[in-house]
């Protein structure tokens, strides 16, 4: 109810004035009281409320990272992040919803209660003070002597003056009172009906949002009812096909029980048991689809002085004997070729079912669970052996089926191609660089195996010694078994054992360490190649003062080579490899090309035979025109590449500038002294190495990064990897050679801008024509399956095509900078 003073009342000062006082005091003290609760009420309701939205927002998170966890399974993947998304618009509608009550509720009424009620209490005070002087005014003045005429004239004006200042304050007052009253409702009203409308919005976008979650609700509802169909479906087949594999069990068991009661031979007992364990293959099938001839658990018996025996899944695949202890782990090579060792029984152990694998330098001693597998393990082993044999018979430099598990190979057919480098055409070009014709580790003449991201020659021995350091230290590859890329033979060429010697063995007089001989014990040539090349204490470190001069050589030696490259001559553009008739790319048909790649492919053999191994960029600098090597294409002039004067100098940033200047002596050098090869330049918009080798236009300098593991999709911090910067640069022989080594073309810089769309804007055909064939390919690729590695010929043929002009004849791959030279 609404309390209103009359202000003529007020003047007569009446006593229904004054109870009218009392009553409005009384009330205003009431609203007072209850509006302080309801504030409070408020607080304490957003304050939960934000207690909830945090642990809603702790079930959302945890949403997520179910849905993360489910990326093998599209449809759970989807509809879990789709639910958190709908669930934290949710919480920022509920956020929303409390920060509005905060505002109408809280604030508002608070302000209210401050300001008006504090008025309305200041004009109290003043109105019970003056109303009191009035009081003992009016006594005063009652009381004056009528013979006393100074107190009657002196109380008469105090009561005079006091009345003058009653009228003016308790007009005041009443009009306080009047304002408040009628303040109270506007207030209140305005303040809840504001709460009221926030909870109206909220409730209209919790609708309009599950309105438009509701389709893929109802869909999934009946994928669910097909689900749950389907999962008691498989319960069922499991059930039958552990009832029948527990039957066969029984059966076998009972057979070969049978079997030994008897004391029949072995082989009639081997006769009698048809049923094969289901845990291990037992046949031998060298055709297999995956390369694994057989495969199982053996007993190892390590080459320790305790001889313990470890368990380990032995497989029998490109004629090769491997193992591994987990199903992620490298496999390790036990026998390196099965064309050169022997297997025997072993019967002169305390183990049962032993079996011993030997070879030219090593034997291994394994132990089967049952006699049955211990065959079954030496006939697979020796149908290996009389395959492999057969196979060299029958096609003379036959390659193995598949590539070897430590070559690193990335191409995606794995199919051998008619162009690639194979056999003596790769072990004569790699041992005509000087040093390599002896083992690089103990001299060994006449080797045969690689470390592919040492750029060394090893024998027989050193190379099963290298493999055991782990990939991360060395990659073995055959010179006569394995394919060879035209890039990864390039590189070996630019290296070698002299090269690599003088950087790991240079203090190795000094330190008085002797060098192994062909001949010496395993044992020692092993210590010296971990002391090599995983402690690496031959290696002499640089001081401060040689490293700093090291790195401003470099960058000198880069201005020089991109200074030279702006001069150098036109050509003629060369014709784009061919495709094979009535193919295409992304819809648009792409004709035919001379078959000019063949024949330049063929003329660099000759060129690449003579290749010096360290081509030292640095000598050609003293010249005035140096010709370009042939390994190395021109590089194309980068003018985003600027030398600076570092804060301080590291083996980092060493390897960072010899690769800008394409010098893999000096990069091998940086990587010896510890450089980390994903090294990041903070000052120079966090690029990396790899970029800078793309910079540098040197195919040879990014394939030695990426096999000594660089990161192919690290960003820089314009968000642009090496895949960008290739294209932008229009280097295409660097694009082919970064789409076979999975880099992301996806993948966006800040300019929300892929690779593709960078050459379709620079109109650069041939890397548009690469960036949509590996497109195109991957799809089909995924639409094969997950386990599919054959991909589309066509794809293999184009990319064989351009890896042999970006290696042997790159000047006609330069046709992006021939037309528009002043384009970056």
């Amino acid at each position: 109810m609404k309390i209103t003073v009359d202000f003529e009342e007020c003047l007569k000062d009446s006593p229904r004035f004054r109870a009218t006082i009392e009553e409005v005091e009384g009330d205003v003290c009431e609203l007072e009281s209850k509006l302080d609760k309801l504030v409070k009420l408020c607080i304490g309701m957003i304050d939960a409320g934000k207690a909830y939205n945090a642990a809603n927002k702790q079930f959302v998170s945890g949403i997520r990272e179910l849905a993360q966890q489910s990326t093998k399974d599209e449809v759970i993947e989807s509809s879990l992040t789709k639910f958190a998304e709908s669930l934290q618009e949710m919480i920022n509608y509920h956020t929303i919803l409390f920060d509005q009550a905060q505002r109408s509720i809280k604030t508002q009424l608070q302000t209210f209660v401050k300001d008006d009620l504090r008025k309305f209490k200041e004009a109290k005070k003043q109105f019970d003070k003056v109303s009191e002087e009035k009081e003992a005014a009016l006594i005063k003045n009652a009381q004056a002597p009528r013979n006393k005429q100074h107190e009657v004239e002196e109380a008469t004006n105090i009561l005079t003056a006091t009345r003058k200042c009653f009228r003016h304050i308790v007009l005041d007052y009443v009009l306080q009172i009047n304002v408040l009253q009628s303040k109270r409702r506007s207030e209140i009203l305005k303040s809840m009906l504001s709460f009221m409308y926030a909870h109206l919005t909220f409730f209209h976008q919790g609708y309009d949002l599950f309105s438009e979650l509701q389709p893929l609700m109802k869909q999934l509802g009946g994928q669910l009812d097909q689900l749950v169909v389907d999962a008691a479906k498989e319960k069922r087949d499991m059930e039958q096909k552990h009832s029948t594999i527990q039957q066969k069990a029984a059966l076998q068991e009972a057979t070969e029980l049978d079997s030994l009661l008897d004391c029949r031979s072995f082989s009639a007992w081997r006769s009698t048991s048809d049923f094969s364990n289901d845990d291990t293959k037992l046949e031998y099938n060298v055709d297999a689809d995956n390369g694994i001839a057989m495969e199982g658990y053996l007993f190892k018996r390590a080459s320790n002085a305790f001889k313990t025996w470890n368990r380990r899944w032995f497989s029998i695949q490109n004629n090769q004997l491997v193992y591994q202890k987990k199903f992620k782990d490298n496999p390790t090579v036990v026998v390196e070729d099965l064309r050169l060792c022997t297997v025997k029984h072993c019967e002169d152990i305390e183990r049962r079912f032993c079996f011993e694998v030997v070879s030219p330098t090593k034997s291994c001693m394994m132990q089967a669970d049952s006699e049955k597998l211990r065959q079954a393990w030496i006939k697979a082993v020796q149908n290996s052996i009389a395959t492999a044999f057969r196979d060299k018979g029958d096609d003379g430099e036959k390659l193995d089926r598949k590539s070897s598990t430590s070559t690193g190979s990335l191409d995606s057919g794995g199919e051998t191609k008619e162009r690639s480098l194979k056999g003596e055409s790769a072990l004569q070009k790699v041992l005509a660089i000087p040093g390599n014709a002896s083992c690089c580790d103990c001299g060994q003449p006449d080797p045969r195996w690689a470390s592919i991201n040492l750029g060394i020659t090893l024998c027989i021995q050193c190379s099963g010694i290298h493999r055991s350091l782990g990939v991360h230290f060395s990659k073995v590859r055959s010179l006569t078994l394995d394919t060879w890329e035209p890039e990864l033979l390039k590189l070996m060429c630019e290296l070698g054992n002299r090269v690599i010697n003088q950087i790991y063995e240079a203090r190795r007089e000094e330190l008085g360490a002797r060098k192994p001989q062909p001949g010496d014990p395993r044992q020692e040539v092993e210590a010296y190649i971990k002391a090599k090349y995983v402690h690496r204490r031959f290696v002499r470190r640089p001081s401060d003062e040689e490293l700093q001069n090291k790195v401003v050589t470099l960058s000198k030696q880069e201005k020089r080579l991109s200074s030279s490259s702006e001069h150098l001559p036109p050509k003629a553009p060369p014709p784009t490899p061919k495709l094979r008739p009535g193919s295409n790319v992304s819809g648009q048909s792409v004709k035919s090309a001379d078959s000019g790649i063949q024949n330049s492919a063929d003329g660099s053999r000759e060129m690449l035979a003579t290749t010096p191994s360290n081509n030292s960029l640095a000598d050609a600098d003293a010249a005035e025109s140096p010709p370009m090597p042939a390994t190395l294409p021109p590089p194309s002039p980068c003018k985003e590449v600027v030398f600076y004067e570092p804060k301080e100098y590291s083996s980092g940033l060493q390897l960072y500038w010899a690769s800008c200047a394409r010098s893999l002596p000096d990069m091998a050098e940086a990587l010896a002294h510890g450089a980390e090869v994903n090294w990041v330049n903070t000052e120079e918009e966090k690029r990396t190495p790899l970029i800078m080798a793309v910079h540098g236009g040197s195919l040879v300098t990014c394939e030695f990064l990426l096999q000594n593991a660089a990161n192919v999709n690290q960003q820089d911090a314009q968000g642009r990897g090496p895949l960008h910067h290739a294209t932008m640069l229009g280097h295409t022989g660097q694009v082919c050679l970064f789409l076979k080594r999975g880099a992301n073309q996806n993948a966006l810089d800040i300019d929300e801008k892929t690779p593709l769309t960078i050459a379709v804007e620079a109109a650069n055909a041939d890397i548009v024509t690469l960036l949509r064939l590996a497109k195109m390919n991957e799809e089909m690729r995924e639409a094969e399956g997950p386990y599919s590695q054959s991909g589309d010929e066509t794809y293999q043929d184009i990319f064989q095509d351009f890896t042999h002009m970006a290696s042997n004849d790159p000047d006609k791959l330069n046709r992006y900078q021939q037309h528009d030279p002043q384009r970056p």
